[in-house]
């Protein structure tokens, strides 16, 4: 497996409980500290940080013009619902 390509160090201040917590996680894993931070943000990455991008994006959708009027949405849905029925009831 190829090692990642890393930035250059970065300085953090942490409050000392979660910095406790890293240690001590760390340890147990047998691994660096560095490690532990790195698995925590891509899990922050890959969840709510990737919720907060996908929000922001919308946003901007909005911003753009892309959206759709909610009552010919629900004309759409009504339509598809009506379409559903008579199949179900050609079907039968």
């Amino acid at each position: 497996m190829a090692k990642p390509v890393l930035s250059d160090p970065i300085t953090l201040r942490l409050p000392l409980d979660i910095l406790q917590d890293i240690e001590k996680i760390a340890e147990t894993a047998d691994r660096s500290r560095s490690w532990v931070i790195v698995r925590a943000l891509k899990y922050y990455l890959t969840s709510e940080g990737s919720e907060l991008l996908e929000i922001a994006a919308a946003r901007q959708e909005v911003r753009d013009g892309k959206v759709m009027d909610m009552d010919d949405l629900l004309d759409e849905l009504d339509a598809l619902n009506a379409d559903d029925e008579k199949s179900r009831n050609d079907a039968a």
